[in-house]
């Protein structure tokens, strides 16, 4: 009998153990990827030109942050859990068109300055958010374009307050483009008229598990797992809950999905997945020799001239 007892001991020992071991790796992985205000440079390497351009030696990133910040007019909302959430509103006066411009990871809204500019330069009224947990928005985590996409719907609602006859395109980059295919799977206004995503993932679940791998060599189980189970605890959801496949499959929404040939940041595969399963309109764009992010500096002319075509065929101008 002691020994049974001794036996006993030693595996609720090893199991508790075992636990915390688990609880800590849930932990260090949700700092490290969901947490916000932390580094996320390893989980998407960000690709920026850093190389002075400009008057005063400005970067271009820097010259369209000013251009964006100095044109436009803050504005907030609030989300239905109750946070603060901030947007760059730059209207046109005579114009009942808007582009919804949703940044990517680790980004923030003043990151997309270029994007702003050349929608705003096509005649069209812009808001660029700032999403949960970035920028001047509220938040202590990364909502990866999954409670991102009812703050979507809610600054549509808000577009749509101010103007029952607004027209509005959503537009996303990366994990912006993940949370507009999100959003489509909602039930949406119809002033909504069509989606552009650029070099969105499949799922949560689905680019986090590439991202182990790649950056430690690891398999999702059961590190994902704990994550997973972490995340739910720490921001209100299981990774696996966050999935543009899931979505697009109620989507009615007139999709473009764009993606680059060479992007091995969210690989090129997902933007396939995407396409195939969407149940909407839709069109496809792969832009050879463009990694994450970068079809538009790649093919500029091909992008925007694509981008127009695809707007032509649901915008009333």
């Amino acid at each position: 009998m002691k020994i049974l007892k001794r036996m006993i001991i030693v595996v609720c020992i090893l199991l508790l153990v075992f636990l915390i071991m688990l609880g800590i790796i849930g932990n260090y992985l949700y700092n490290y990827a969901i947490a916000a205000n932390t580094s996320k440079a390893e989980v998407f390497q960000k690709n920026s030109e850093t190389e002075k351009v400009g008057k005063d030696n400005l970067t271009e990133e820097e010259i369209y942050e000013t251009w964006l910040t100095e044109n436009s007019n803050d504005t907030y909302i609030k989300s239905e859990d109750g946070l603060n959430l901030h947007g760059y509103e730059l209207k046109h006066l005579d114009s009942d068109i808007w582009t919804i411009i949703v940044h990517g990871y680790d980004g923030q809204g003043i990151d997309m300055g270029d994007y702003a500019q050349s929608f705003y330069n096509k005649g069209y009224n812009v808001l660029v958010v700032d999403l949960r947990g970035a920028g001047l928005s509220d938040g202590e985590y990364i909502g990866m374009g999954w409670h991102d996409r009812l703050d979507i719907v809610s600054w549509i609602d808000y577009l749509v307050e101010k103007d029952e006859k607004c027209q509005i395109i959503l537009f996303g980059v990366s994990m912006g483009a993940s949370t507009v295919m999100m959003a489509t799977g909602e039930k949406l206004h119809q002033n909504v008229k069509l989606a552009i995503e650029d070099c969105g993932y499949s799922s949560v679940w689905s680019e986090f598990e590439y991202q182990l791998k790649k950056i430690f060599n690891l398999d999702s189980f059961p590190f994902l797992n704990v994550a997973s189970i972490t995340t739910k605890i720490r921001a209100g959801y299981f990774l696996e809950d966050a999935s543009s496949l899931k979505q697009l499959q109620k989507s009615n929404t007139p999709t473009l999905f764009i993606h680059g040939d060479k992007d091995e940041f969210v690989p090129t595969y997902m933007v396939n997945e995407n396409y195939e399963i969407a149940t909407c309109e839709k069109e496809l764009l792969v832009v050879e020799g463009a990694e994450h992010a970068r079809s538009s500096k790649v093919a500029p002319d091909l992008y925007w001239n694509t981008i127009d075509e695809f707007i032509r065929k649901y915008i009333k101008q």
